[in-house]
């Protein structure tokens, strides 16, 4: 084993940087304290002056996954067009983002951080700001809505967003069910069609 370079200023953005790849490249369950150690040239005793536990490494890689997504809401909102083309390029990042990224977009969305009664800590600012921004990005697509239809509107947009995601990611979706659409061409008008969808008897 080669003498490590890491010390207890930079062992823990180290650790979480390392434990990022492994998710992106084999999702949560590939991701391993000791072997970090091992990869990194450190003693196995030495993530846990940083982690108590895997569990919350594992969060704090979540918690830059929602930081993530944060900035690219926050682009999205001042992006060219209208309420409605931003909307779009935010859901575009969005999806953008949970395709190239599975591995952490699942640990986000589909781990149980966020279900806990007590959620992790570092998790819950960033996780609350992204969907404030999707919030917001909405409202300004739709700016006659009320606070209720634009969390409704959220919802729905959401809920579709992900879902689509879950078969698209396993390759549910197979070109005879969207020819003579392309796949990018059926990717917006999934979003457009979240979007346009009806609430409280008015169509958009």
């Amino acid at each position: 084993m080669t003498k490590s370079t890491y010390h207890h200023g930079n062992l823990a953005p180290a650790l979480v940087d390392a434990a990022l790849k492994q998710v992106e490249q084999g999702g949560a369950e590939a991701v391993s304290l000791r072997d970090l150690a091992l990869s990194l040239g450190v003693s196995r005793a030495a993530p846990y002056r940083h982690f108590p536990d895997r569990d919350a490494l594992l969060a704090t890689v979540a918690a830059h996954g929602f930081e993530d997504l944060v900035a690219l809401y926050e682009a999205a909102l001042e992006s060219p067009g209208d309420g409605r083309a931003r909307l779009r390029a935010g859901g575009r990042a969005f999806y953008d983002f949970a395709t190239k990224r599975p591995g952490l977009y699942r640990l986000m969305f589909e781990g149980d951080f966020l279900n806990r009664a007590e959620p992790p800590a570092i998790l819950l600012a960033p996780a609350e700001k992204s969907y404030r921004l999707l919030l917001k990005l909405v409202a300004e697509a739709f700016p006659d809505a009320d606070d209720a239809e634009v969390k409704v509107r959220t919802i729905i947009m959401t809920s579709t967003a992900h879902g689509f995601l879950t078969l698209d990611h396993v390759g549910r979706f197979r070109p005879f069910m969207y020819e003579p659409l392309s796949h990018d061409e059926m990717v917006e008008a999934v979003m457009r069609a979240a979007m346009a969808v009806s609430i409280k008897g008015k169509q958009s």
